[in-house]
């Protein structure tokens, strides 16, 4: 398998087709309230930067780094279903990790759901270890909070 991962529009139809399948299943498993993903202009903020995993010019999964005051958020973080089991989450985890120590960004950290098993796994088997809510966020029924230092 040769998958390229780089910078990614999240205007890109292929992007946008990969966020919004996203969403729908973010919005199947968790209430409204509960629900913190990033809509595409949001996205497209100069802090924010999303990365694709393209392999033959289809994009396979999605990721973005939030540069924040002191850490970074994993966010986006999606692989399309037909692609699952390919280790492309950890590859696109891994760029991510690697893009925040090169820019001398200390901590990683991440709001993830507790219907998202697959997701949970690997950020714990990956190193990152509980943390309470951060930011804007609040402690509520089904989120679960991460971090990581790089």
């Amino acid at each position: 398998m040769s998958v390229t991962i780089r910078p990614v529009s999240p205007r890109d139809a292929r992007a946008e087709a990969l966020l919004k399948a996203s969403h729908a299943l973010m919005e199947s498993l968790f209430p409204p309230e509960e629900n913190y993903f990033l809509d595409i202009d949001a996205l497209c903020a100069p802090e924010i930067t999303l990365f694709g995993a393209e392999e033959n010019g289809v994009l396979l999964g999605c990721a973005a780094i939030a540069r924040k005051d002191g850490y970074a958020e994993v966010k986006s973080m999606f692989v399309n279903p037909e692609a699952r089991g390919l280790g492309l989450a950890r590859r696109l985890l891994d760029h991510l990790e690697r893009v925040a120590r090169e820019e001398g960004i200390p901590l990683l950290r991440l709001e993830t759901g507790d219907k998202l098993p697959a997701a949970v796994a690997l950020y714990e088997q990956t190193g990152f270890t509980p943390r309470g809510p951060f930011g804007a966020y609040v402690e509520n029924s089904s989120s679960l909070f991460y971090e990581k230092t790089l």
